[in-house]
């Protein structure tokens, strides 16, 4: 059972935290600095002038995330298919004249490995992020591709995602599939400390946002909502962590498109009216005599708002002097504001409970960083107020035990 006080007791958060998540997740900004070096180490300006027929990324488990980051990014940018593959076999496409891009942070994971074994096999350009001399690496340098290194320690798949994905979105930016400066990163990785900052341990529940979102998913069904591209990375990021880590299923949508379907929900029996009621309002109601309480829903509500731009994190690098920077192309990811409002206006009439997520910047990219770090926080202190360890589940290793049995 949920128990807010383990969020406000340093002892018992340490006691859980066996591995180290809320640790791992605080040096997020840190995994960015890290592998921008590595990635400049490892020789990542080699790509440049490459012209990739298509691109796929091959990533399984926690590290999807980074599939789906690159193809939101590439989205209106770049003129050649960006496709995310967790399973061989690779698209039928893929050959001679494409890029594959394998991602494990352990450099371990099968999946993976053979998908970055079959692209070499096809001749593929190879580019692959993981841990130093791994099976990975040993694949990349056998098919002469470019493998980055990346070493994040007590970290997992989940919560290394930004050391995964830094070097890829760092890729998009040398094959010009995707505007991903050095100076975006700065400032990217400057948002995830600032993240951090505001949802460490030692700040109370009732002023710390992460710990008040936790309190507020684990006494609802709640739907986390997005909008545009950027939007449904981190509304889609949320519901995994919210399952994987925090042990509680949340739907996800994605506005426009989900905008019905979710309205739809605040008619029916989870909606405040029914659930409310039973829940508390009727001082009448017994739970032995009329059944268990229904949680009410909840949404989730991921909301962006555009900053002054002309700071760091708008354009590319080229290490052009005082010359002009081009500004970041316009994005569906800023969407119709009035939209977002009106859904939420919608839920409060309904009886609705909502909760609001909102991250202020001048880049998609940047605000979709804020959303992640809050709901990945959230999702830790979400298992650790059950009592579980948020990186470990019985139920995960008995199924890997099937898995290689």
């Amino acid at each position: 059972m949920f128990d807010e006080a383990r969020l406000d007791d340093q002892d018992t958060l340490e006691r859980l935290d066996r591995s180290g998540t809320l640790r791992a997740l605080a040096g997020a900004g840190a995994q960015v600095r890290r592998a921008v070096h590595a990635a400049d180490e490892a020789g990542l300006s080699r790509l440049e002038g490459l012209e990739p027929r298509g691109v796929v990324v091959a990533a399984a488990g926690g590290s999807t995330a980074v599939a789906d980051l690159l193809d939101a990014a590439t989205r209106g940018a770049a003129a050649i298919p960006v496709q995310g593959c967790s399973s061989g076999p690779l698209p039928g496409w893929v050959g001679a004249l494409d890029l594959v891009v394998a991602v494990s942070q352990s450099g371990r994971a099968s999946g993976t490995l053979g998908l970055a074994a079959e692209a070499a096999r096809r001749g593929a350009t190879l580019l692959t992020v993981g841990a130093p001399d791994s099976p990975l690496a040993e694949v990349s340098a056998r098919a002469r591709g470019i493998h980055v290194p990346i070493t994040v320690p007590g970290a997992s798949s989940r919560t290394s995602m930004w050391a995964q994905a830094t070097p890829v979105l760092l890729a998009a930016d040398v094959l010009r599939l995707a505007p991903v400066s050095h100076a975006i990163l700065a400032s990217l990785a400057d948002v995830l400390d600032d993240r951090a900052q505001e949802a460490r341990p030692s700040s109370e529940s009732f002023v710390n946002p992460a710990k008040v979102l936790a309190v507020e998913v684990a006494e609802s069904v709640p739907i986390v909502l997005g909008s545009g591209w950027f939007g449904g990375v981190a509304a889609r990021r949320a519901a995994a962590m919210f399952g994987r880590t925090g042990r509680v299923p949340v739907a996800s949508g994605v506005l426009p498109d989900a905008a019905s379907q979710i309205v739809a929900c605040f008619d029916g029996t989870l909606a405040a009216g029914e659930a409310a009621g039973q829940a508390g309002d009727d001082i009448f109601i017994d739970p032995f005599l009329d059944g268990p309480m229904r949680a009410p829903l909840r949404l989730i509500m991921l909301r962006g708002a555009s900053a002054p731009t002309g700071g760091a994190g708008a354009g590319r690098s080229d290490e052009a002097g005082d010359e002009p920077q081009p500004q970041v192309p316009a994005s569906p990811d800023d969407l119709d504001r009035s939209l977002v409002d009106m859904i939420v206006s919608v839920a409060e009439d309904a009886g609705v409970r909502v909760s609001l997520v909102d991250a202020v910047a001048p880049e998609p990219l940047l605000r979709l960083a804020s959303h992640v770090a809050l709901t990945d926080f959230a999702a830790t202190y979400l298992a650790l107020g059950q009592g579980f360890d948020p990186a470990t589940s019985p139920h995960v290793r008995l199924l890997r035990k099937a898995r290689h049995a």
